[in-house]
């Protein structure tokens, strides 16, 4: 009787303890996008997802990568994978959704995680040579290695088939399923009843439909993480489109407040445009003398821009132009980093805009005042060099101008012509013989006297002699 009280007052005693657990909640489990380049703000942000989930008590933490290559040193990419292999809570890595891709180096992460899987339709590749972390060994097979050193494989590649020997499986993949692991919905639910470092994951259980069909339903919290406003902000200039688009952007706005004398807001978003394009420029495998070209090429349009009219200059800096943007950036295995043709004719076509239409009309405009300091150029001769109908190139004095013809009167290269008017940097000219004249204009001899000199003479002749 006293034993049968005993072990009634053990069970109440554990029960309210076992009631308890079953009521405590389910570990959340942290989901970081990793979008594009594995760059430096992306190594940090995959730091900061770690420590984030350990110290907040996730129950692991899952990297959606979708990204086309490596921008990193091996040495980087060596402490990242170290990082994710001492990681204090389960990594899973997941290559989705459909049409993703994870090459480069930094797919090797991929052997260090404790639990991976792929989306039909994706690939990973271009691996390189096995890395030497300090703390993890790189298992990589020579079948791995045959395969994804220099190329890539999708899901059925990658984990091989029993019945074909020539398919082997290259162990980068943990869980494949039949059909692979579709969606991130799908990766939560293979981290059930996952056992890492002792820990059993619980993030799906069954359950019974009102139609009787049994289904996952996903119990643990799912937290969503992207990159900071800040974070994204450089990761994407760090990507050649938009790294091109600015510093041709911020090139041809200081170059365009440089011919304003002034300091405004051109200038202001032009330097920061340079800023980022800096930023971007240094990370990506750029080309360093396809920037010098790039250069050289605003100083060719600067040439032309001062005076007025696009020439020769403009053509070898629109030459320029062209040919850095094609070969601004250096590949990546599996990766072309050269901008697509929308960026590229963006660019392009803008430069040209700006230099043949835009920078000239703005430099006339700037300095189409009377206040110049240029009247003495009034009624100066010159030569023509190339002919005036009605626009043209003339040499006055030391400098060459861009002139139209006063009165539409025509002048060929090689003849005399006289300055008439100045309309900010283009001259009015007219032929030193020929030209139409103005009755209102005086431009005879100043010793003959004009007819209404002499009437006036006459008159006062006639008046003395009364």
């Amino acid at each position: 009787m006293l034993v049968a009280l005993a072990g009634m007052m053990l069970l109440g005693t554990q029960s309210p303890a076992t009631a308890a657990d079953d009521d405590a909640p389910i570990g959340r489990v942290d989901v970081l996008q990793v979008s594009g380049l594995i760059d430096p703000i992306l190594v940090d942000s995959i730091r900061g997802a770690i420590d984030r989930a350990d110290s907040e008590g996730s129950q692991a933490l899952v990297l959606q990568v979708n990204s086309p290559g490596t921008v990193l040193s091996d040495d980087d990419v060596e402490e990242l994978l170290d990082e994710v292999a001492d990681a204090p809570i389960p990594i899973a890595i997941w290559v989705g959704p459909n049409g993703a891709r994870f090459y480069g180096p930094a797919a090797q992460m991929l052997t260090v995680a404790d639990i991976t899987g792929m989306s039909p339709g994706t690939r990973i590749g271009y691996l390189g040579s096995p890395l030497n972390p300090q703390n993890v060994e790189i298992e990589l097979s020579e079948d791995a290695i045959l395969q994804l050193r220099n190329d890539s494989g999708g899901l059925d590649e990658v984990r091989g088939d029993p019945s074909d020997p020539s398919r082997p499986d290259l162990g980068l993949l943990t869980e494949t399923l039949d059909i692979g692991v579709p969606t991130i919905t799908s990766m939560i639910e293979v981290l059930d009843g996952k056992q890492v470092d002792g820990v059993t994951l619980e993030t799906t259980e069954e359950a019974v439909t009102d139609s009787g069909q049994v289904q996952r339903e996903t119990t643990s919290t799912v937290r969503f993480a992207k990159l900071s406003l800040t974070d994204q902000l450089f990761h994407t200039v760090a990507s050649p489109p938009v790294a091109y688009l600015l510093l041709l952007t911020g090139l041809a706005l200081i170059l365009f407040e440089f011919f304003t004398a002034g300091v405004g807001v051109a200038a202001v978003v032009g330097a920061v445009c340079l800023v980022l394009a800096t930023s971007g420029l240094a990370v990506l495998p750029t080309r360093p003398w396809a920037v010098v070209v790039i250069l050289l090429s605003m100083v060719a349009f600067a040439v032309d821009v001062q005076v007025g009219i696009p020439r020769f200059w403009t053509g070898v800096g629109l030459c320029g132009t062209i040919v850095a943007s094609l070969f601004l950036f250096e590949s990546l295995p599996g990766t072309s980093l050269r901008p697509s043709w929308i960026a590229l004719l963006t660019g392009i076509v803008g430069i040209t805009l700006t230099f043949i239409v835009g920078m000239p009309n703005m430099v006339r405009t700037r300095f189409a005042t009377p206040t110049i300091g240029r009247e003495w150029m009034i009624g100066e001769e010159g030569v023509v060099i190339a002919d005036v109908n009605p626009e043209g190139v003339v040499e006055v004095g030391d400098g060459r101008w861009r002139a139209l013809t006063n009165r539409a009167t025509p002048v060929m290269a090689g003849e005399r012509i006289r300055v008439a008017a100045i309309d900010g940097v283009t001259l009015e000219v007219e032929p030193l013989e020929g030209a139409a004249r103005d009755y209102r204009e005086r431009r005879g001899n100043p010793a003959e006297p004009d007819a209404d000199d002499d009437a006036d003479d006459e008159s006062t002749g006639a008046a003395t002699d009364d």
